[in-house]
């Protein structure tokens, strides 16, 4: 047997010491465990040439027409870092597209390796687990900055984008920039989201993508400016609002299945304010708990059938549910516990741990708990050292389902919840919960 199991004495929310179990797991000997620590591979010209070629095959295929707008590109060679905001698989097409003839390395999160390990290694990848702190990347983005002389994608919101807005950047982007001393380049999609949204990411609307592509800071700007300074620019550089931008540029979606998929992250109703009894047919929304309905229209926005309509703006209903989650937070009346089938991701392979039971609070946050090749098991992540929390819609590896997952540094867990419509706020609980404990903390300097 190979037994995974630490300690490490942290605190929690009260400041009590405790000792917060990060991996107990016991898994056969013929587990292997991948080694995110390994320096990346310089991308083969063989496979720079390839995924230029495939790029066009599958922006063709799914028949999105694309414009990349380069600003301030002229003249610019690798190294640089290119961030770019993430919206669905596509984005990867475009920014192959946007940076050939030269070479390119992405940040990509171990489930991306599952079943294409060899692949993604040859691509020049950067393995890491989402929402966890590892060294080691640190190491190889200066590899691929400084050794191969090739160009650094990070996609810094770490997820595709929920609502079609910006996600949370969290401030070690600004510093991993400020480090490499290198041009910051940044990348806004539009159009992607709109295309294949993440709620319902498996039909193709028929979108146009456009993309900017600009560098904003020159190597010598980046040595003058301070790692805060370097991350105001970057959020305000790759701030975008699809929905918003669809109705600004009449981009019409005619579609009959336009809102199918959307009770997924619009999970609350606005009328009777009931959680997780939202469903969607066609393009209409409507509450299963009260009744009411509302349409999807061709610009994207909200229409009640009957009465007022509560968020024309869908983002805003989006938020609205947020701003009451938080609400739960500091009222001391948020908690979240299911019982979860878990799938663990310790190597390039899933393995079915079984069922579990999960809790997530303000003061533990999250705790897994299961039994597995006859030992118990307990994880946890504390809500300080957790910003986001990784979330599928219809995931296809484990079976179209929805789903999030629990990372540790060399573990995952996959946790399928038996409640209906959940993972949308656990999400938005997760962040709520680390931007309350940082705020408390800058209140306290």
């Amino acid at each position: 047997m190979i037994r995974y199991f630490r300690y490490m004495t942290t605190k929690n929310n009260n400041g009590d010491t405790m000792n917060e179990v990060l991996n107990y797991i016991e898994y056969p000997e013929n587990v292997e465990k991948y080694d995110t620590s390994k320096p990346p591979i310089r991308q083969k010209k063989l496979y720079k040439n390839l995924v230029y070629f495939l790029s066009n095959v599958f922006l063709s295929v799914i028949r999105a027409g694309y414009t990349i707008e380069k600003i301030n590109m002229e003249g610019l060679k690798p190294p640089y870092i290119l961030l770019s905001n993430h919206m669905q698989i596509m984005d990867f097409c475009v920014s192959f597209k946007a940076v050939h003839p030269y070479r390119i390395s992405n940040i990509a999160t171990l489930d991306g390796y599952v079943g294409m390990v060899g692949i993604m290694e040859n691509l020049g990848s950067i393995c890491k687990r989402k929402f966890t702190t590892d060294l080691s990347l640190v190491r190889s983005c200066r590899k691929v900055l400084h050794e191969y002389g090739d160009v650094l994608c990070m996609y810094p919101e770490a997820r595709y984008s929920p609502i079609g807005t910006l996600s949370i950047i969290p401030d070690a982007v600004g510093k991993l920039v400020k480090s490499n001393k290198v041009p910051l380049v940044i990348m806004v999609h539009h159009g992607n989201y709109l295309n294949a949204p993440f709620w319902d990411f498996r039909q193709y609307r028929k979108v146009p993508f456009y993309a900017t592509m600009k560098q904003v800071l020159t190597a010598e700007e980046v040595q003058q400016k301070s790692a805060d300074e370097i991350n105001e620019i970057i959020r305000k550089e790759m701030e975008y609002d699809e929905h918003r931008w669809q109705k600004e540029n009449n981009i019409r979606i005619t579609e009959s299945f336009r809102a199918e998929g959307l009770h997924k992250v619009l999970y609350q109703c606005p009328h009777c304010k009931t959680e997780s009894k939202m469903n969607s047919q066609g393009i209409h929304l409507f509450c299963e708990e009260c009744g009411k309905k509302w349409e999807m229209t061709e610009l994207g926005e909200m229409k009640a059938l009957e009465g007022e309509t509560e968020f024309s703006h869908i983002p805003d209903w989006f938020e609205w549910e947020r701003t009451n989650v938080r609400q739960q937070i500091l009222d001391g009346t948020y908690k979240f516990e299911d019982d979860v089938h878990v799938h663990s991701l310790p190597g390039v392979e899933f393995i079915d741990l079984g069922e579990g039971k999960i809790t997530h609070d303000f003061e533990n946050g999250f705790v897994l708990t299961g039994h597995y090749n006859g030992h118990d098991y307990r994880i946890q992540r504390n809500p300080k050292d957790m910003y986001s929390l990784h979330v599928e819609y219809a995931y296809k590896k484990l079976g179209k389902i929805d789903c999030f997952d629990v990372s540790v540094k060399d573990d995952s867990f996959y946790c399928i919840p038996t409640k209906k419509d959940v993972v949308t706020k656990l999400g938005f609980a997760t962040e709520e919960m680390f931007k309350i404990i940082t705020e408390k903390r800058a209140s306290k300097v």
